[in-house]
């Protein structure tokens, strides 16, 4: 009968830094807390119940559906990466960070309780953990990264195409999916989603113009203009759209499904693809980081790159 090696296992513990053990286990925690705010929501348990209209439940469907399905998979993968000592951990665990702290914010202060009846306010705490870990993670992710530094060269052909990718995004999220309703406000003519749930409408237009534009705006320039730098800002931004694709297209499905008047076949097919599209984008720029090891901390230097960071995965 086969026994487990406990001195091996011991000493691949311990080549994992212990800040990074951490990291691994916040990434782990983030994916369980995204898979249990789907199973308790409208999705699958309905026990949660978020205090919003009809139409706003079908993109916390959709939300659900990304939060079950991918991100919480591939938070908890990335963690176990980075337990075995594996930066591409730390890089894939960018995006399930960042859509996090995108999804969780306006859940815990969108929704209107004197006006649709709901469970959500007793979950505000469980929301405003889960929104500080994902803060936390997506800054120590950003610090293994950086003490990893060079970074492999990535091809300048995919760089520039993701570049293109993001670039376009950013235009769809301004003109496809902003522009109109705000022009519609300005010109006295309230939109039913203004009108149905204005907290989510003004919270995300805010988030999305203010904050995700930008972000989306800087890396793709910089990835069409200057391909083959390692910059770490595109992990986010691929990770964050590959896990919006896939709640879009979790909620064009939902719709669809429910016979919603904004849903339809063609709708759902195009969110999907779009989804897919994402998906092939963020594999592309995660690929050079598949056999590279987190950098080892340097005793009582926290934080700093010591050498021999980058060394084959085994």
């Amino acid at each position: 009968m086969p026994t487990i090696d406990q001195t091996a296992i011991t000493d691949l513990v311990q080549r994992v830094p212990r800040g990074s053990r951490s990291l691994g286990l916040g990434l782990v925690a983030v994916g369980v807390g995204s898979a249990v705010l789907a199973l308790a929501g409208p999705l699958v348990g309905g026990l949660l119940r978020y205090h919003v209209s009809a139409g706003a439940t079908s993109q916390v469907l959709g939300g659900d559906v990304a939060g079950l399905l991918l991100l919480a998979p591939v938070a908890i993968v990335a963690g176990v990466l980075v337990l075995r000592g594996r930066l591409l951990g730390a890089a894939l665990g960018m995006g399930p960070a960042a859509y996090g702290l995108y999804t969780w914010f306006q859940l815990a202060t969108t929704g209107d309780p004197g006006r649709y009846p709901g469970t959500a306010s007793s979950v505000f705490p469980l929301l405003e953990a889960l929104f500080v870990l994902a803060a936390w993670v997506l800054v120590r992710c950003w610090q293994e990264l950086s003490r990893a530094r060079p970074l492999p060269p990535a091809s300048v052909v995919g760089d520039r195409m993701t570049g293109v990718f993001l670039l376009v995004v950013a235009s769809f999220l301004i003109l496809g999916l902003h522009l109109p309703g705000l022009l519609a406000v300005a010109q006295g003519s309230p939109t039913p989603e203004l009108t149905a749930d204005p907290g989510v409408f003004w919270v995300v237009k805010l988030m999305d113009l203010l904050l995700v534009v930008p972000l989306l705006l800087v890396a793709g320039t910089s990835l069409v203009r200057h391909p083959g730098r390692d910059g770490l800002l595109r992990y986010a931004v691929t990770g964050w759209s590959t896990m919006l694709g896939a709640a879009v297209a979790g909620m064009g499905v939902v719709m669809t499904a429910q016979g919603h008047p904004g849903g339809s076949v063609p709708m759902a097919a195009t969110f999907i693809a779009f989804a897919g599209v994402a998906g092939v984008v963020t594999v592309q720029a995660l690929r050079p980081l598949r056999d590279v090891r987190l950098a080892p901390e340097v005793p009582g230097r926290a934080g700093t790159k010591a050498s021999g960071a980058r060394r084959p995965a085994v």
